[in-house]
């Protein structure tokens, strides 16, 4: 069965973005572009909610093609060419969208059946809104953090209303020379 990995930078308080969204306070540097892009060149597909899907559509579709383009931006813009994308929202319709499912009703049902079949692991970037909603349901199966060295103080947390607890065995973890620390975690559903 295909397992759902939350990729999520968070700040040591534990909110993934500002009270208003903002995400300035997010350090990356190639090591990092360069283990994430190792990271998800083992997934098939990715999993977004509408604003966040909305944003990548804005950059990533000809971010390659972007005079002085980074190493960064040519090889996240091939991948994002080729995945299939899951989005969650009761909005978005499918219409002109390459490679793209609209998941708006039954998130429970339309999730388990995408993740019975075939295919590598599904990576969900950012989306906070569609975290929850996955969480709350118990469908993700991992994730990989990227502890930021800052403390928000208040903003959008990685963990809300989680209903009961959710125990976690650590894999792997990764210092970064910015500072940034990987955590990866798998649900331990023992």
């Amino acid at each position: 069965m295909r397992k759902i990995i939350s990729f999520m930078h968070i700040s040591l308080d534990g909110f993934v973005a500002g009270q208003n969204g903002e995400m300035d306070w997010i350090k990356v540097d190639e090591a990092i572009f360069d283990h994430i892009g190792k990271k998800i060149s083992e997934s098939d597909t990715a999993l977004y909610g509408r604003i966040t899907f909305q944003m990548m559509e804005a950059y990533w579709p000809t971010a390659a093609n972007q005079p002085g383009a980074s190493k960064h931006d040519i090889e996240h813009s091939e991948w994002y060419g080729k995945i299939s994308k899951l989005v969650m929202s009761k909005t978005l319709t499918g219409d002109g969208l390459t490679n793209t499912t609209i998941i708006s009703s039954n998130l429970l049902e339309s999730i388990n059946e995408i993740k019975q079949q075939a295919g590598s692991d599904i990576a969900v970037f950012g989306s906070p809104t569609a975290t929850h909603a996955l969480m709350q349901l118990g469908l993700i199966d991992g994730y990989w953090l990227f502890v930021n060295p800052i403390i928000l103080g208040k903003g959008i947390p990685l963990f809300k209303d989680v209903k009961e607890k959710i125990k976690l065995k650590l894999l792997t973890t990764k210092q970064f020379a910015c500072g940034v620390t990987e955590l990866s975690y798998i649900v331990d559903k023992e």
